[in-house]
């Protein structure tokens, strides 16, 4: 069983999280807003951005439309993607981050990836002393591997401190989390948001009808969704989506949130148009035939061992 997150005020995290990397973006104020309402509307109060993002707009434009109901919501932002995770620059994007969401405690904080060339030590005490300062709620680590979050936990260990959140890629045509990071998750207590549930757009299959998005206008997707079978595997959703009478969106982040893990993906958009088939996977009801269905439309990652001989004896 994961970790449980709450709002100040105790409200459970939402099964879904938002990431607003495109608010101020390729959504501006305006639609921002709608999908924000939106979110709200169909129970989301776990929202996600970074310091990074749209040159500080998401952060911005996320702040003005939570002030009235701030409590009742998760914030998590992100540090340290640039320039590294020493404690000088974190604390200069923190104070920004702030500011920007006009937050004297941002809830769940992040460092957006692992900085090799910085003492984890010195990052996970600097992120101690604002746990301790009561600045943020929650650890986050993102886009981190299994073993440097086994070593944090151990680092963490010396101050008192242990991750509570993990934010990994995940979806049908990204699976390498099932390997040992939705495993660890559960045996240490660590929630899991994971990022790209839709790979990217891919498993709504619009690329495969002429369709443009991130994968269309951004070398750096249409490399990381650029084999194949991962587009065949989009074409079979969409096949199995029409015949259920469904989305395929939905059933996409549908099957993300049925991993045993129980993962909470973080669902984005630029409209709230767009958003409103992965919004349809909170009520969606994925039974177990179903999931096996989906899944058996994309290969399943490796097991992380070379003993394949002595797991199909079970020993």
């Amino acid at each position: 069983m994961t970790a449980l997150l709450t709002s100040p005020d105790g409200t459970p995290a939402s099964p879904f999280a938002f990431g607003t990397m495109q608010f101020g973006g390729r959504a501006d104020a305006a639609q921002s807003a709608e999908i924000y309402a939106a979110c709200r509307a169909a129970g989301i109060t776990h929202f996600d951005t970074a310091w990074i993002y749209t040159d500080g707009r998401s952060e911005e434009i996320l702040g003005e439309l939570i002030k009235d109901e701030r409590d009742q919501l998760i914030i998590a932002s992100k540090v340290g993607y640039t320039g590294g995770a020493g404690p000088d620059n974190m604390q200069a994007q923190f104070d920004t981050s702030r500011k920007r969401l006009n937050l004297d405690c941002i809830d769940v904080l992040y460092l957006h990836r692992f900085d090799a060339q910085t003492d984890l030590r010195e990052t996970l005490a600097w992120f101690a002393a604002r746990k301790a300062g009561g600045e943020i709620r929650y650890l986050g680590l993102s886009n981190f591997a299994a073993w440097q979050v086994m070593k944090a936990q151990m680092l963490g260990t010396e101050l008192g401190l242990q991750a509570d959140i993990l934010q990994p890629m995940y979806s049908l045509v990204k699976r390498q989390a099932e390997v040992e990071i939705l495993p660890m998750c559960v045996d240490q207590n660590i929630a899991i948001a994971p990022y790209s549930p839709l790979g990217g757009g891919l498993l709504t299959g619009k690329y495969a009808t002429g369709g443009t998005g991130r994968l269309s206008e951004d070398d750096r997707y249409n490399s990381r969704y650029g084999q194949a079978w991962m587009h065949e595997t989009a074409k079979g959703l969409t096949r199995l989506a029409a015949e259920l009478g469904q989305h395929p969106a939905t059933l996409a982040v549908a099957w993300a949130a049925a991993h045993p893990a129980r993962p909470m993906p973080i669902l984005s958009a630029r409209s709230a148009a767009q958003l409103e088939p992965s919004l349809a996977g909170l009520n969606f009801k994925m039974d177990a035939a179903l999931y096996e269905r989906i899944s058996a439309l994309s290969p399943r990652p490796a097991p992380a061992t070379d003993r394949l001989d002595e797991q199909e004896m079970g020993e």
